[in-house]
């Protein structure tokens, strides 16, 4: 008998071209589907909660799979573990109905940019944060991070990539907190588009530095025009942090 099965797990991308399988890269799908299938003994095929670009990390993840293997739940991740690099582990594994797709079934995921806001760099936040060496005042990040909550149209704030339906997404919350050196900006949405997360900090460092007022964002927004906001920001500091499902996968 077929099972689905999803499996929560974390993985550190510096060393991969992103979630999806690609033709010429290495890719963090690929190596635990090949990693599942010798667990299982047959092809498997995963479907993740979200196309996470080279070189951007995962706290928490979530993929499903089919396998008519009956080994149980409780015994998988240490299986798969044994067969995978340290940088991906996988944490739990659970039945889930047929119908439940790790993408489609996810209602809100969080991302969190992580910036180590420092006049030295520290070699210990080197691919995990972005090095900023000019002061950053996170009242001003903030300011214009709540620009962008809300239902808008973030067409401004995306890379040209895969071709989605509609560019118009809800940002339920933009939070950006500091720690000493460390700045975190925390973005949760009902669905991202291709770089958007990186380039809506891209525009708030730009208010940071004065390059634009956190109140020209709206008018931004407005535009559609990609390049009157921010840069994208490098991948190495994208993290995704949380996710929402009605199932009890995590």
């Amino acid at each position: 008998m077929e099972r689905n099965i999803a499996l929560k797990l974390m993985y550190n991308g510096t060393a991969y071209h992103g979630w999806q399988v690609q033709k010429n890269a290495i890719s963090v799908a690929e190596t635990l589907e090949k990693a599942l299938s010798t667990v299982v003994c047959h092809p498997v095929k995963c479907t993740g909660a979200g196309r996470t670009d080279a070189g951007v990390h995962a706290e928490t993840y979530v993929a499903n799979f089919r396998t008519t293997s009956t080994i149980p739940c409780d015994r998988i991740p240490l299986a798969v573990n044994t067969r995978l690099p340290n940088d991906i582990v996988v944490v739990k594994a659970t039945q889930v109905p047929m119908e439940f797709n790790a993408i489609g079934s996810c209602h809100k995921k969080e991302y969190t940019y992580r910036i180590y806001n420092s006049r030295l760099g520290n070699p210990f936040y080197v691919d995990r944060a972005w090095f900023y060496p000019k002061h950053l005042d996170e009242t001003i990040l903030q300011r214009a991070a709540d620009q962008f909550v809300g239902t808008h149209d973030f067409r401004a704030v995306r890379s040209v990539g895969t071709e989605t339906r509609t560019t118009v997404r809800t940002v339920y919350y933009f939070d950006v907190s500091r720690r000493g050196d460390l700045i975190e900006c925390k973005v949760c949405a009902n669905g991202f588009l291709y770089n958007m997360v990186r380039a809506m900090v891209g525009t708030i460092v730009y208010a940071g530095e004065g390059k634009l007022s956190p109140e020209d964002i709206p008018a931004i927004l407005d535009s559609g025009n990609r390049t009157l906001a921010g840069p994208t920001v490098p991948p190495g500091g994208l993290y995704m942090t949380r996710l929402w499902y009605d199932e009890d996968v995590l």
